[in-house]
């Protein structure tokens, strides 16, 4: 399955993906007492995943995904919230920062057959 967006769309989930990285950065600021350069280290860790890669592209996709998916980062942020406990809700909210980053520039899920080829269609494209 590959969707094509026209561009005033594109220019629309540009726009959310937006708003929701600096609202990640104003939570980070207004729910937690960590220091920014906390929010720095925590925002490329999601990277890392792509070493899983290097094991095959169904893995690299999977695990890629993983830390990537919006969903898995609000269950940390809401766990972090109700449990009391800062660091996973750091970790939820920059994460899910992290996210709409990538998703501003193309980044989105990937397919288990291809690392270009995401959810938003394909990169480079």
């Amino acid at each position: 399955m590959n969707i094509e967006l026209n561009s005033s769309l594109k220019i629309q989930l540009i726009l959310e993906e937006i708003v929701l990285f600096i609202g990640s950065f104003l939570l980070f600021g207004l729910a937690t007492d960590f220091s920014w350069w906390i929010f720095a280290l925590l925002f490329f860790l999601p990277d890392i995943s792509f070493a899983a890669y290097l094991i095959n592209t169904k893995v690299g996709s999977w695990i890629y995904n993983i830390c990537h998916h919006k969903g898995i980062m609000i269950v940390l942020i809401l766990t972090g919230y109700f449990a009391e406990m800062e660091w996973i809700l750091a970790v939820g909210i920059v994460f899910l920062g992290h996210a709409a980053f990538d998703r501003v520039f193309g980044y989105g899920l990937k397919f288990p057959d291809e690392f270009k080829r995401t959810h938003l269609g394909k990169i480079g494209n």
